[in-house]
């Protein structure tokens, strides 16, 4: 080993962390941030306690945004994202329409909303074609096009950023615009091999710059869509890609149960040899302390009559505490899918990264009336395009982080925490009690025995997304700040689906 490796070395050492230059863990630091229940990270123990997925509640007025202009085509996709523009107050959508005689290799298009319910899409010139004269198309020739608002850099003519697949060069490619409407490509090269579909956002906590390219995979037999992690600190140099989504045994096993969800929509019957389930894209959430994504789900039944794949489409839930090493707890649809016929009935894609608006949190979603391997994906004589079919954007909507609760019955239950270290002075709880229910939180010391002072606090009851738990009418626990602690809840009736320490 090196000087300089031994230095290194006796530095993370004095800082606390291990020799690999990993931080410890163990008390886990919590700091002031917001846990959930997604993952089970933090629970030491459960007694009578079990973990439920809460969907997302449809906007009443889905789909929000349809195929209704000449140019667009018959189609429309979210394979690209919306913004929550908090300098100009409006919401901003940059969408795929398929009208292919004006834009035979797909193009980008516009539109934007007070409200993020009811958009405009403006005339806005940017795309010159002798067949629409006025139109929202900003960019032609490229897909999956994932766009950020980056305040940060000094360069106005960088204020807009954008990751996707270019259509010409094959490849995925890096875009940059002052408005977000006039786009000029900025990387020279592929950001990294693949095809298609790829999403991407700027990760605040990390200052990385993070996409999610498909790159297939053998997995059990087959080549499968799969994806992988590359990130970049500058926009410009890239990662080399990193496997981190592959479909398990268990999304294989439950293949046939999500295909007879769908079967009224399928157009071929199944091929046990071939049945599989795959990915085809996510966005994320960045959450205070995790990473949420929601992963694009196919589940094949057969090869299609005229090419690619069949089979249907949903969203499933995904979490991380670094980006690398994701869990699936939660294996069904996390945007409640509609039944055959509906406008959300077959295929799924989602925005790039989900908005917190308020104290909610907001997912756009496009969702179509067909699968992945319906005839009018590939032809348009006699296949139900634009009138039987089509595709739409809808909303889905969650209160602020209560995608997992740890629930307790009438009877009572309860939940350890693994020792842990925080900042703040307070504890909040983001719960909800059922008619007589309640819950306690006790502090104990990393061994499990209760603080004087800290047992049973005062007992909450309703519905509060930050309830300020006290113990004898004090809310201060800033005596124990930095100290390793656990923390007991006692439940009774009762939803819990996220604690944080808080500073104030």
């Amino acid at each position: 080993m090196d000087r300089v490796k031994i230095l290194g070395w006796l530095l993370a050492l004095a800082l606390g962390w291990n020799a690999w230059g990993s931080p410890p863990v163990s008390p886990f630091p919590v700091e002031d941030k917001a846990q959930m229940f997604v993952d089970q990270v933090l629970v030491r123990e459960a007694q009578g306690v079990c973990f439920t997925m809460h969907p997302a509640q449809k906007h009443p007025e889905n789909p929000v945004l349809k195929a209704d202009k000449p140019w667009e085509g018959w189609r429309v996709e979210l394979y690209g994202n919306v913004i929550r523009d908090e300098e100009e107050k409006l919401f901003k959508m940059w969408y795929l329409g398929e009208e292919l005689k004006t834009f035979p290799n797909y193009a980008v298009y516009y539109a934007t909303s007070p409200d993020g319910v009811h958009w405009e899409k403006p005339f806005l010139g940017v795309v010159n074609t002798p067949n629409y004269p006025q139109h929202n198309v900003v960019i032609a020739d490229l897909i999956l096009p994932s766009v950020i608002k980056d305040n940060a850099d000094p360069d106005p003519a960088k204020r807009y950023k954008l990751i996707g697949w270019d259509q010409k060069r094959a490849g995925y490619h890096t875009w940059i615009s002052p408005d977000g409407l006039h786009w000029t490509p900025f990387s020279e090269t592929p950001l990294c091999r693949g095809g298609d579909v790829i999403t991407g956002y700027y990760d605040e906590q990390r200052s990385l710059y993070v996409a999610f390219p498909k790159i297939n995979h053998p997995v059990r037999g087959h080549d499968r869509r799969v994806f992988w992690l590359i990130t970049s600190p500058d926009f410009k140099t890239w990662s080399e890609p990193e496997l981190i989504f592959t479909p398990d045994l268990r999304d294989d096993a439950s293949s046939l149960s999500r295909i007879e969800e769908s079967r009224p929509l399928l157009d071929v019957p199944d091929n046990p040899t071939l049945m599989r389930t795959e990915f085809y894209g996510l966005g994320v959430y960045p959450a205070e302390s995790c990473t949420l994504a929601f992963l694009w789900m196919l589940t094949i039944n057969n090869d299609a009559r005229y090419g690619n794949q069949e089979g249907p489409g949903e969203l499933q839930l995904a979490v991380s505490r670094d980006l690398h090493h994701w869990e699936r707890p939660f294996r069904t649809p996390c945007v409640p899918r509609g039944k055959p016929g509906d406008w959300d009935g077959g295929f799924f894609e989602c925005q790039s990264r989900a908005l917190r608006v308020g104290d909610e949190i907001w997912l756009y979603y496009g969702a179509s009336t067909y699968t992945h391997g319906t005839p009018c994906l590939y032809r348009e004589e006699n296949t139900g395009r634009g009138a039987q079919h089509t595709s739409s954007v809808g909303l889905a909507i969650w209160p602020l982080d209560r995608f997992v609760s740890a629930d307790a019955p009438v009877e009572g239950g309860m939940l350890k925490t693994v020792p842990i270290l925080f900042t703040g002075n307070r504890l909040e709880l983001n719960a909800r009690t059922k008619p007589g229910g309640a819950i306690t939180v006790a502090i104990l010391d990393a061994a499990g025995n209760p603080l004087p002072g800290y047992e049973n606090s005062e007992a909450f009851s309703g519905d509060d997304l930050r309830h300020l738990v006290q113990w004898k009418d004090s809310t201060d626990i800033s005596s124990l700040s930095g100290k390793p602690v656990c923390l007991l809840f006692t439940l009774k009736n009762a939803e819990l689906f996220t604690f944080a320490f808080r500073k104030g």
